[in-house]
């Protein structure tokens, strides 16, 4: 199975990854730490690390699945061609695709995560390295007939227990 996050950045979708992922037994892999390492090996900022760090997240849930194994992609998954890109591979690979979509409906909560991932990204990371602000602009709404995509959203103002324990249930069924 491939099961896909999607969210705003600071929304709460890599911790409820983490949490499925170890309960489940499945890899989690996350496109802002390959993001960092393309910067890492000198790439410029003003190139499309962004869509490079896709990329590598792509290939490597490729082999994961091509050797029948399940995987958990945490990313922004903003626009369509994103989340195309995840249908696409499960397609290839004749794999179950679930989607997992992680919200924050207080703005005021959402903004304080925000600043407090801007602070810890401005002690850690690289320059040019996971811009929020994009993120928040190039948003779309999904789209597509109802009921097309296998797709569960969570608001993180909930319990992360409870959200872990819909997003279980939602991945068994």
């Amino acid at each position: 199975m491939l099961i896909v996050m999607a969210g705003l950045p600071a929304a709460g979708k890599s911790t409820i990854a983490e949490v499925v992922g170890n309960r489940c037994g499945i890899p989690v892999i996350s496109v802002d730490p390959i993001e960092t390492a393309i910067l890492s090996a000198g790439i410029d900022a003003d190139q499309p690390t962004g869509l490079a760090a896709y990329l590598v997240a792509d290939a490597f849930a490729d082999a994961v699945l091509g050797g029948g194994g399940s995987i958990i992609v945490d990313a922004v998954n903003a626009v369509s061609p994103a989340r195309e890109q995840w249908l696409k591979l499960a397609e290839r690979r004749s794999a179950d695709i679930r989607f997992i979509e992680v919200v924050c409906s207080d703005q005021q909560l959402h903004r304080e995560r925000i600043e407090a991932r801007a602070a810890r990204l401005a002690e850690t990371a690289l320059p040019g390295a996971f811009a929020v602000e994009q993120s928040l602009d190039e948003w779309e709404d999904w789209s597509g007939p109802s009921g097309a995509i296998a797709r569960i959203t969570l608001d993180s103002i909930d319990a992360l227990g409870v959200n872990v324990e819909r997003a279980l249930a939602f991945l068994d069924r």
